[in-house]
Parts: C-alpha cells; sequence; structure tokens
C-alpha cells in the first residue's frame, strides 16, 4: 500500500523573517529554508505507518523550484523511499498547487495521502482539503491519530472543545496536526543513503493542469512594533488603565 506525502520548502522556523527594504516580498537571499514543520509531521506519520506494515511505499511530493530537492531529499533521510519535484517557477497559489498535486495522485494511485495541516509562511491551510475535493475523496484535517480498520484509515481529529473520530475510505486525504507525533532526527546513514534515493523531477506543464493566475502580490509589510507595557501598582490603578487608557472595559 503506498502513502503519498506532499511537503513543501519553508523558512526554517527559526530565522526571523525580514522583510525587503522595498516592501516586495520576504528576503530570502542567504536565508536558511528547511522542511515545513507540519509536513515533517506527515512524513514521520506515513514513516511509522510503514514501519508497522500498514504501508509499503512512502512517496514525497514537492511543488516548486529545483531548490525544493534539498527538503526532498531531507525527507528521504527521514525515511521515505522516493520523491517527485512537480519543478514550476511559478508563483504557488494554494488552487494550483492542489491541481498538480491530484494530477500525481492519478499517476501515483496512492491509498493514502498525508499533508502537514498548513504551511508556516503563509498558513492558508487550504491545499489538503483543495485536493481532497479535486481527487473526490474523503479528507480528515487536524489529525491527531491515524489508524487503519477493517480496510478503513479511522482519523481522531481535533475539533473545538474536544476530539471527533471519523472512518475514511481508501483512497482518503489527512492532514497532520502537532499532536500527531514527533518527528526523528535524521541519521548520518541515512543522510548518506538519501542522497542515492531516487528524486524524479517533473514539469509543471506536462501534467496537463488547468492552473492560471488568481492572485499578485503587491507587497510586504512588517508587523507594527509592539509598544512597552507598564507597570501598575494596585488593582484599581490596574483597572482605570484598562477602562481609561485600553479601552477594553
Amino acid at each position: 500500500m503506498k502513502v503519498l506525502v506532499a511537503v513543501k520548502r519553508a523558512i526554517d522556523p527559526n530565522v526571523k523573517v525580514r522583510v525587503k527594504a522595498d516592501g516586495s516580498d520576504v528576503e530570502l537571499n542567504g536565508v536558511k529554508m528547511a522542511l515545513n514543520p507540519f509536513c515533517e509531521i506527515a512524513v514521520e506519520e506515513a514513516i511509522r505507518l510503514k514501519e508497522k506494515g500498514l504501508a509499503s511505499e512512502v512517496v514525497v511530493v514537492s511543488v516548486g523550484t529545483s531548490a525544493a530537492q534539498e527538503q526532498l531529499r531531507t525527507a528521504l533521510a527521514l525515511g521515505a523511499d522516493r520523491a517527485l519535484l512537480v519543478e514550476t517557477s511559478a508563483m504557488l497559489e494554494p488552487l494550483n498547487v492542489a491541481k498538480y498535486l491530484s494530477k500525481v495522485i492519478d499517476q501515483e494511485k496512492p491509498r493514502l495521502i498525508l499533508f502537514g495541516k498548513q504551511a508556516i509562511d503563509q498558513e492558508n491551510n487550504q491545499v489538503g482539503q483543495m485536493v481532497a475535493q479535486l481527487i473526490g475523496s474523503g479528507q480528515a484535517t487536524y489529525a491527531s491519530a491515524v489508524n487503519q480498520v477493517d480496510g478503513q484509515w479511522v482519523v481522531e481529529r481535533e475539533v473545538d472543545g474536544g476530539s471527533q473520530v471519523v472512518a475514511l475510505a481508501m483512497p482518503a486525504v489527512v492532514t497532520c496536526d502537532l499532536r500527531l507525533n514527533q518527528p526523528r532526527y535524521a541519521s548520518l546513514p541515512n543522510i548518506m543513503k538519501a542522497k542515492k534515493k531516487p528524486l524524479e523531477i517533473i514539469a509543471a506543464d506536462t501534467l496537463g493542469a488547468s492552473v492560471k493566475e488568481h492572485a499578485r502580490l503587491l507587497g510586504v509589510v512588517p508587523p507594527a512594533v509592539r509598544k512597552a507595557g507598564i507597570t501598575v501598582g494596585s488593582v484599581a490603578e490596574l483597572v482605570d488603565k484598562l477602562k481609561n487608557v485600553a479601552g477594553v472595559i
């Protein structure tokens, strides 16, 4: 049984994001990039399913420029079997990415498609749901547990105020939340082995996906600098400040 995991190249979460001087975009020159943390959780879950004997092959796929090969190699070092890169230099809008991935899914025919619940750069939380709609499969978002029971994927997902358990027919789309697992570190031997694992590059325009530009990036503005707080001497003074200065009560 094949499991396919979609991954994204993103700015390393430990790096402070800076805006270009002209405000045209985020500064990426010389910035450390990494595998999106939620995608890393999805890769880990796929590998665990293989270790349990519930999957026979783990395939990772990314959409983007050739630079994304670095993150695909990271996923291979973690334990994935092979990788696919849908290469394009176009702006990665969620719908277009979902269309490319749906074409790859049609070719690969996995029984489970895993996503991180969102990417930490734009935080759209859209691609997994769009893919499920495009391929006509069931979906479960915010997964905190994934199991297979009687030929179905049983997923516990986090919802407001508790959790919900759903059963999905195969193939199914699942987006992974933080509490699903703790990703492993890639060992040096596995990093070396990853260099020899297959990584196929697919030109995006050969997939036959109907894509178009839906949005244009007009500019990026950093958040306003937060003003320093003040220290109050009593509860009465605190209430006075909240009422007459902050205006929240």
